[in-house]
């Protein structure tokens, strides 16, 4: 990438940290443009639609929870880290507002870049869930896609009650109950 095309890639990733930050996962894309001193074609040049913009302002975020993943992947507590783990991506699909609906409909399209973010993100989460089965902590039925699933609809509803900031640790406490075996 030339220097001034560099240039415009990291204002516009920037820009749209800073818009989404502000007016959540849906602001405009030509007010990103805007505040990255571009035009909205420059903008389209670099990111083609939407989720290729959010998978690239959210890529820092999925790198942080991937290398989370592997540190925890060898606790002595597999269903510790399960959790911490799920924590972080709660945590993670929250932190702007719209972006748990995005990943969640990113989810089910593997061909976009949002939804490529979330390969490495079931792999990671996958290692950690085996090893909790394994060691009898969570039931055998349970898949990560449906952890994957649960985090963000958590997110979303945390989302929706922001005044309550014990929420999503609450609904992930409820969340991980149903995930034990039966006795």
């Amino acid at each position: 990438m030339r220097a001034d095309a560099r240039r415009n890639h990291d204002r516009l990733l920037d820009a749209a940290r800073a818009a989404f930050a502000e007016h959540g996962a849906d602001a405009s894309l030509e007010d990103v443009a805007r505040r990255a001193g571009v035009g909205i074609g420059t903008l389209y040049r670099h990111f083609p639609n939407r989720p290729a913009l959010l998978g690239a302002v959210f890529q820092d975020a999925l790198e942080a929870l991937l290398r989370r993943s592997a540190e925890l992947a060898e606790a002595d507590e597999p269903c510790r880290a399960l959790v911490e783990w799920l924590r972080a991506v709660v945590a993670h699909a929250g932190a702007y507002r719209g972006l748990a609906r995005a990943l969640m409909s990113a989810s089910r399209d593997e061909s976009s870049a949002l939804g490529q973010c979330s390969v490495p993100l079931h792999a990671a989460g996958e290692r950690l869930l085996v090893r909790a089965q394994e060691a009898g902590s969570v039931r055998q039925d349970v898949s990560v896609g449906d952890l994957m699933q649960l985090t963000n609809a958590i997110a979303l509803a945390a989302e929706q009650s922001p005044e309550d900031e014990e929420l999503a640790d609450r609904l992930l406490a409820l969340t991980l109950q149903g995930l034990r075996p039966a006795p």
